[in-house]
């Protein structure tokens, strides 16, 4: 009988100490899951209470196997609680902050337009899109000042081209040809 009442202190003490994790209670319930673990693991020894010392040793092994097995489980879990969502702050990702930027949602109006290099592509230059002059860098390949580039993407900022043979005449174009 004192063995269970052991083995009960020992599972109210990681009870607590899971407890101590969701409910605020500054340290009250850590300090009594560790109690309910000191005396638990104590009892298991004790001859007086029916344990011994093969009982007390396996139970230690036990108990310092389950510690680091469930407290990384209850730690990958606490953050979505509602105490959890007090510590840890949430914010946007970097990239997400930098495409918010007046200055990136401008160039994203750049995706899929035509542009003429201004210098060598080595993979970065400068292409001019409709006269404005945009820092660009290309897919890869290397390419001469003069030639038609194409913005395939917009990433955190940077431009991303692709070199084209020309770009379409809009003048000739049937509406019926247009990918959609």
């Amino acid at each position: 009988m004192d063995s269970f009442v052991a083995y009960g202190l020992i599972a109210l003490g990681f009870v607590f100490l899971a407890a101590e994790l969701v409910l605020p209670s500054f340290g009250v319930l850590f300090v009594l899951g560790l109690a309910g673990l000191v005396v638990g693991i104590t009892m298991t020894f004790s001859a007086e209470t029916g344990g011994s010392a093969t009982q007390g040793m396996v139970t230690l092994i036990v108990v310092f196997v389950i510690m680091p097995i469930l407290f990384p489980l209850l730690l990958r879990y606490w953050p979505r609680t509602a105490l959890g969502r007090r510590f840890f702050l949430t914010g946007t990702h970097e990239d997400d902050t930098l495409a918010a930027m007046p200055t990136n949602l401008e160039l994203e109006q750049l995706r899929g337009r035509y542009g003429k290099t201004v210098s060598s592509l080595r993979p970065a230059g400068i292409v001019n899109f409709d006269g404005k002059r945009v820092d660009c860098l290309s897919d890869g390949d290397m390419i001469d000042p003069g030639h038609w580039v194409r913005c395939i993407d917009v990433r955190a900022g940077t431009v991303v081209v692709r070199q084209v043979e020309r770009p379409p005449d809009l003048a000739n174009l049937d509406p019926n040809e247009l990918d959609t």
